[in-house]
């Protein structure tokens, strides 16, 4: 790990630094609003947390680089949090058109 320049020095620091701000808003957000009542609040609480889950990977990845088993593991996990970042924003998309749909139906306002 000491043989990083300082482009990867970097990009660990900030996917460090955004993890941590997935990790303050996913706790915020559990604390502080009911997310689970609304198919908003549960796709934005699980959309942060595989971005967190992301950026937590990048850090591991370098940290670990030595460990061939521990590569392969992060990697497993890599690729399901990019399959659920694909999901969740297919199902954004979904919610996106439904609350448009449903303001271009209503009336007298």
């Amino acid at each position: 790990m000491t043989d990083l320049g300082v482009d990867a020095w970097m990009n660990t620091v900030m996917s460090a630094l955004g993890f941590i701000a997935c990790a303050v808003f996913v706790t915020l957000y559990h604390l502080r609003a009911p997310w689970w009542r609304s198919s908003v609040g549960r796709n934005q609480m699980a959309f942060v947390a595989a971005i967190g889950l992301l950026l937590l990977y990048t850090v591991l990845v370098t940290v670990l680089q030595g460990s061939d088993c521990a590569l392969i593991v992060l990697r497993s996990i890599r690729t399901v949090a990019v399959a659920a970042v694909v999901v969740l924003v297919v199902q954004r998309t979904r919610l996106l058109l439904k609350v448009q749909r449903e303001s271009r139906n209503r009336t007298g306002v």
